[in-house]
């Protein structure tokens, strides 16, 4: 489901459990925040109860986890909370602890994610705003090995890849085609470790609160009787076994590429930590915390550079139209040479994205101007008003209604850039008012690749066709 406003929580939710790493219990409680709040935590077991925002610029430490600092107070393993608040499109909440450390559960989001749909979810009287990615920005850590990549795309896609030269998990990737399928593909996937990892972990006082509930520990050789019994004292267990080379105590997998699913869900989290929600593609070769968060940080520097990118439509012509032409001819009255719209892109109950080609063979360009064709403003504006008509006509019920829409008002129309033959119109539309007695008011902004070419204020009256005057 893509939402065009800001969403919360209906009410608070409350989750009890231990760190994975601190072995300490913790009671985090999180809770409905206003638009434009984002995440924040909040140590409600310290003076003052300071708040620690979710953002990159505060990240601590990436040792098996995402740690956060700010007002002399941290918060660790943050990364399945904020994925799970992504993943299900919660864009503002406070998050309150009594301890250091989120309660890492069974090693997933999924205990997140169901409180999160037990509660629900409410809109808010708020924008949401995109930041659409327009270039490739990669990063890349030779040491080890990890090569990430942002593409331009019009929803949150992202892809993961991972390969420990281990014959029990061989090469695996895992692939997530927009939030929608995030609760079922990514939440329930566990964190993971090898079995060599385990006592480098457990020496250097982490992994307390670790037990084989809640990590999947993959075994790349045969035990000894005495390492098992070793590892039974570690975890508390009467007694553990591998049958074989492949998972401790035979853990059953939830997917057979489980760990990449985690990893994926895992740069959900940090990349929240980014502060906007980005429309783009991610790619990831061999991602962990530490390149997770230096990738964020890359990704935060293109966007304070490039602000005015900010809810930018991304126009993909190999992806297929919601409306077409001939729809689009149906339901509004204009035709050649005076149908500006060619195909509509996006669409909801109150934003539309349009597309206009501009070429030379239009009759404007004979006389404006000769040797120098531009394309002329007040047809830019005729383009988005007709863009517009396509929403609100849409919202109507469609060609067999037979209304029309006629300008009553233009205000703040200001033109930026030059728009000529060869160039795209990307034209959106936004209603800034309910419809109320046949009168839409909307925000018009139109696009050349990323640079905004137009912008206006435009209402407009809707009018039953067979009551107009002709």
């Amino acid at each position: 489901m893509q939402y065009t406003n800001q969403h919360t929580l209906k009410s608070e939710f409350v989750i009890d459990g231990v760190g994975l790493h601190s072995g300490i219990r913790s009671v985090m409680t999180v809770k409905p925040a206003a638009a434009g709040h984002g995440y924040k935590f909040q140590r409600t077991d310290l003076p003052n109860e300071p708040i620690i925002k979710a953002d990159v610029d505060f990240v601590v430490d990436t040792a098996r986890g995402t740690t956060l600092e700010q007002n002399g107070a941290r918060v660790a393993t943050v990364e399945h909370i904020l994925a799970a608040l992504v993943g299900m499109e919660v864009d503002n909440a406070l998050i309150q602890l009594t301890a250091e450390e989120i309660p890492i559960m069974d090693g997933s989001a999924i205990a997140f994610v169901n409180a999160i749909e037990r509660v629900g979810i409410v809109e808010q009287d708020a924008k949401k705003i995109y930041f659409s990615i327009d270039t490739n920005i990669a990063f890349t850590d030779d040491e080890k090995n990890v090569e990430m990549v942002v593409t331009p795309s019009p929803e949150y896609k992202v892809t993961t890849m991972i390969d420990f030269n281990s014959n029990v998990l061989g090469t695996q990737h895992a692939y997530l085609k927009g939030l929608k399928s995030f609760k079922k593909e990514i939440a329930p996937c566990r964190t993971f470790c090898f079995l060599h990892e385990i006592e480098y972990l457990h020496n250097n006082n982490l992994i307390k609160g670790g037990d084989l509930d809640n990590a999947i520990v993959v075994v790349d050789r045969i035990l000894k009787e005495e390492e098992l019994q070793k590892l039974a004292t570690m975890f508390n267990k009467p007694n553990i076994e591998v049958k074989q080379e492949g998972i401790l105590n035979n853990l059953k997998l939830h997917y057979s590429n489980e760990p990449a699913r985690h990893k994926l869900l895992d740069i959900i989290g940090d990349l929240a930590l980014i502060g906007y929600p980005i429309k783009a593609n991610v790619i990831a070769y061999r991602p962990g915390h530490k390149t997770n968060v230096a990738f964020a940080k890359k990704i935060k520097e293109y966007i304070k550079r490039n602000k005015s990118m900010l809810d930018v439509p991304v126009y993909n012509p190999n992806e297929p139209p919601i409306y077409d032409v001939n729809y689009i001819s149906k339901l509004l009255p204009h035709r050649y040479p005076f149908l500006l719209v060619d195909k509509i892109i996006e669409l909801s109950d109150n934003h539309i994205v349009g597309i206009k080609n501009v070429t030379f063979n239009e009759p404007m360009f004979t006389g404006h101007f000769p040797d120098n064709p531009i394309f002329p403003g007040v047809l830019q504006l005729e383009a988005l008003a007709q863009t517009g008509g396509v929403l609100v006509l849409n919202n109507q019920g469609g060609p067999e209604k037979k209304f029309d829409t006629y300008f009553l008002k233009i205000d703040n129309a200001r033109f930026k850039q030059k728009v000529v033959p060869g160039d795209t119109l990307i034209m959106k539309m936004e209603l800034t008012h309910p419809i109320r007695r046949g009168i839409c008011e909307m925000k018009g902004t139109a696009y050349v690749g990323n640079k905004l070419v137009c912008e206006a204020d435009l209402m407009a009256q809707i009018v039953p066709r067979e009551k107009r005057e002709d």
